[in-house]
């Protein structure tokens, strides 16, 4: 016997009251996410100590809460990234090297910082005009044997990669449209310099363009995050020898891995020098940017402190 018209009707009416409420549900836990994380970025201790910044966090796709503290920094602002470049040249490598090609013994030693190429130093190629220039300036091409095999953070390493496929010749401008030639012409960024490692331009909204590429798998570096981690904190393992970073976290392709014992969560990053943070949470569900360009000795360590504060925050809330 076929329903009658009012059981269906009533029927209809169940679902849809039904489905409104998972929405309801679901878009009130949002709100309690962003307004945490909200609140931690205007008053957290590590977060009021920055000044101004803007924050963002999302999944793939798109933004899920964003702010800005104070005036200064919106998600268009283009900014220094410093070493917050280093996480898009180990996505580019990974793509040039083929979509079915492991990285080489020597290609990870580079993108995990121990080739031993530990001489060099960006202000000796500031008027450098191509890759190869900036390897050859002043001794930065130096390898220092007794440090081969062992982690020591510095730009030689990715710019001599880089010399060594065959992008010695370019200069930022190429080197601009090589790089987006693999990773995504819609992606923003660009190099003001031709170093690998710390020179490229962005804004939050360009970056995360990227992140969100490597979270929704559309770049390798989405099954290499976390690949072949490295002690990287000098006194807690004989294998590190310097390194920018307080804590015991690991290092894996141009990108680190938060996993320090009683801070860490595991999340990936590449945090720049003048404060620029982006990550991705180690679940690669969310990732989040915190961006401002300052010169300060402590700068990516103070956005470090309170970009995992609205981290924790929204993680937290959403439990």
């Amino acid at each position: 016997m076929a329903p009658s018209p009012r059981r269906t009707t009533l029927a209809c009416l169940i679902t849809l009251a039904a489905t409104a409420a998972v929405f309801s549900d679901t878009a009130a836990a949002a709100n309690k996410r962003a307004n945490a994380a909200a609140e931690t970025a205007r008053s957290a201790r590590e977060c009021t100590a920055l000044g101004d910044f803007y924050w963002e966090i999302g999944d793939k796709n798109g933004v899920q809460a964003s702010g800005q503290i104070g005036s200064e920094y919106s998600a268009s602002t283009e900014m220094k990234i410093a070493s917050a470049s280093k996480w898009v040249w180990g996505a580019y490598v990974l793509e040039k090297i083929g979509r079915n090609a492991r990285p080489s013994d020597d290609q990870v030693a580079m993108l995990e910082m121990r080739s031993g190429y530990t001489a060099f130093n960006p202000v000796r190629c500031l008027l450098s005009r191509s890759v190869g220039a900036c390897m050859e300036a002043r001794g930065n091409d130096d390898k220092e044997k007794a440090k081969v095999g062992r982690f020591s953070y510095g730009g030689g390493h990715s710019q001599r990669l880089a010399v060594s496929m065959g992008l010695g010749k370019m200069s930022a401008e190429q080197l601009t449209a090589e790089v987006k030639g693999r990773l995504g012409a819609e992606l923003g960024f660009s190099y003001d310099k031709p170093q690998l490692a710390g020179g490229m331009r962005s804004s939050a909204s360009d970056y995360a363009q990227f992140l969100r590429k490597i979270m929704k798998g559309q770049l390798r570096m989405h099954d290499y995050l976390g690949y072949d981690p490295v002690c990287t904190l000098p006194g807690v393992c004989k294998s590190a020898v310097s390194s920018p970073v307080k804590e015991a976290w690991h290092y894996s392709l141009n990108h680190w891995v938060e996993d320090a014992p009683g801070t860490g969560d595991g999340s990936f990053s590449s945090p720049g020098l003048m404060g620029f943070y982006p990550w991705i949470s180690a679940d690669k569900q969310t990732y989040g940017i915190l961006a401002r360009q300052k010169l300060s000795a402590s700068a990516y360590w103070d956005s470090v402190q309170c970009g995992r504060e609205i981290r924790k925050a929204w993680m937290q809330s959403g439990r």
